[in-house]
């Protein structure tokens, strides 16, 4: 057996190290470059570099004015000298790397400049004040944190500008960290696939920003000293630990040794994780791969943060980075272009089932269509196919709510049985809310032109070809859902006589609820009101060719 890289063996193995001696930050460099220069795959290495660089970077030193300056506005303090020139703020300023102090323009009576000193000469940029400070796009409460921001990002800019720009080749997301622990579990591969016990089919599952530099810095934040392993800093997704030195590298290690892997045996529900438990006791469908995006969003991590995709430190004071609203994915703005569609989410971020995504709902909930369509669908076929006006006729829009809020609050264990809601619009009314408060359309708005065309064509046997190639166009979450609810709707016609609802009616009533024009033209989205109707009627009549 093949001896463990030392970065790999378990922490207890290892004799207790010596004190690590303070290694300059361009060794350091030189070390982490060589990670890029090869492309042999070595142990997960979080890497310290940008750490140590920020820990180097000047402090801001506030150059304060001396004598009582007029018209001082009120945000500023004691760093405002009033209308001075550049000469004069660049004299004040040499005194060490860092100073800054506020101006007055001279050229632009009312506003105001922000004179730092940095790379022995001073740089100047026009500030402004909203309630927040800022120069870019960050905002800071204080001119003190957005010097700190500036000059933490202009001197980790200036020194590593090769390394950031090679920062996202060889990353370890692919080994450690997010890929692996949401790799699916080895019993659901051979979990026994079932047909849908309506329709009798399978679903077959597939879902100029500029980059400003200066102080019109990207992705920011100066932290404290690292806090001591005994400490709790804040819990970052999947509990990475936080990083050891290693006396023989200048790089942090994370040491988190593989458990070994057991075999998986089905014996009852009771030894079964919640997980496989919740996938069995749902006819033990087989959950479809549906791939997703994360969602992104721009995030202030508190305390040290590295990224979850190159394993670099995450650098600055705010704004460090982007963290995905649905699965807690912490990386790099510059490194979540390269990250994979390959979001899991997870419930803690996704609060709500009304008015979420539909690929992040059956996602979160392992489910291959959203909860609230399956139950709804279950119980109108169960009481409600012969009830006259089915889906045309409106429910109690207050108990409609009750109904949203109930899934919202308690998901799959929701009671919309009839000793809850005896009327049965109530429930076709939460179904059709649910497809209306779709952030994105179950007919998304990049399938949503073919489907029209489709719509505006004469000739059957084309708008069957082109519907075809429409539904191509769905994400697979959407495709399934979209399948499931067509088949439903055609069982509903088969009851014509008693619901006097034909597929025409029915197309009526969901076309702009499962369609909406990408276009915000008032005009334009009343014109395709019409062809929405056709498009649902068309899928509605030919729900067995088409899916």
């Amino acid at each position: 057996m093949r001896e463990l890289p030392r970065q790999c063996q378990p922490r207890a193995a290892r004799p207790a190290p010596a004190a690590p001696r303070a290694r300059p930050a361009a060794a350091a460099a030189a070390m982490a470059l060589t990670l890029f220069d090869t492309d042999e795959y070595r142990p997960p290495v979080w890497k310290s570099y940008l750490y140590q660089l920020q820990q180097e970077a000047p402090h801001p030193r506030r150059i304060t004015c001396t004598r009582e300056v007029e018209n001082r506005p009120k945000y500023y303090g004691r760093e405002f000298h009033g209308m001075i020139s550049r000469e004069e703020a660049d004299q004040l300023l040499s005194v060490a790397e860092g100073s800054y102090l506020i101006r007055e323009s001279q050229r632009q009576l009312g506003t105001y400049t922000l004179a730092l000193r940095f790379g022995s000469q001073t740089r100047n940029f026009r500030l402004y004040y909203d309630g927040k400070h800022f120069v870019g796009e960050k905002r800071f409460e204080s001119i003190h944190d957005l010097v700190t921001d500036g000059l933490i990002t202009l001197y980790i800019e200036t020194k590593a500008a090769e390394y950031i720009a090679k920062m996202t080749i060889n990353p370890i997301y692919e080994h450690i960290g997010y890929t692996t622990l949401n790799r699916e579990p080895a019993h659901k591969k051979h979990m026994p696939t079932l047909r849908d016990e309506h329709d009798g089919k399978e679903s077959t599952g597939e879902d100029e920003v500029a980059e400003k530099r200066g102080l019109c810095w990207k992705m920011t934040q100066r932290v404290p000293n690292v806090t001591s392993p005994n400490q709790s800093p804040r819990r970052i997704r999947h509990s990475i630990p936080w990083p050891t030195p290693d006396p023989s590298s200048n790089l942090s290690i994370w040491n988190k040794p593989q458990r070994p892997a057991k075999a998986c045996q089905i014996l009852s529900p009771s030894s079964l994780t919640s997980l496989v438990r919740r996938a069995t006791l749902k006819e033990n469908e087989h959950i479809p791969k549906y791939e997703k995006i994360h969602n992104f969003k721009v995030h202030t991590f508190r305390g040290p943060h590295w990224c979850e995709y190159c394993a670099n430190f995450m650098w600055g004071l705010i704004a460090q980075g982007v963290k995905c609203a649905d699965c807690g994915l912490n990386v790099h703005k510059q490194c979540s272009k390269m990250v994979p569609n390959d979001c899991k989410p997870d419930l803690k971020h996704v609060k709500k089932v009304y008015s979420c995504d539909l690929t992040t709902l059956v996602k979160a909930h392992f489910t291959k269509r959203p909860m609230v369509v399956d139950m709804c669908i279950r119980e109108i076929e169960s009481r409600g196919l012969n009830s006259e006006g089915l889906y045309r006729v409106s429910g109690f829009s207050d108990l409609i709510e009750d109904v949203k809020m109930a899934f919202d609050r308690d998901g799959e264990k929701a009671d919309i049985s009839v000793n809850m809601y005896e009327d049965i619009n109530i429930i076709t009314g939460a179904l059709k809310l649910y497809f209306r408060d779709l952030p994105i359309p179950l007919i998304t708005y990049d399938a949503y032109p073919k489907f029209i065309e489709s719509a505006k064509t004469t000739d059957p046997d084309e708008q069957l070809e082109i519907l075809h190639e429409a539904l191509k166009l769905l994400p697979p979450a959407h495709c399934e859902t979209l399948r499931y609810l067509m088949a439903h709707l055609k069982r509903v016609t088969l009851h014509e006589k008693e619901n006097l609802m034909s597929a025409e009616n029915l197309g009526i009533v969901f076309g702009p609820t499962l369609m909406r024009a990408p276009e915000l033209d008032a005009m334009a989205a009343l014109n395709d009101i019409r062809y929405q109707r056709l498009v649902v009627e068309m899928l509605i009549k030919n729900e067995d060719i088409l899916f």
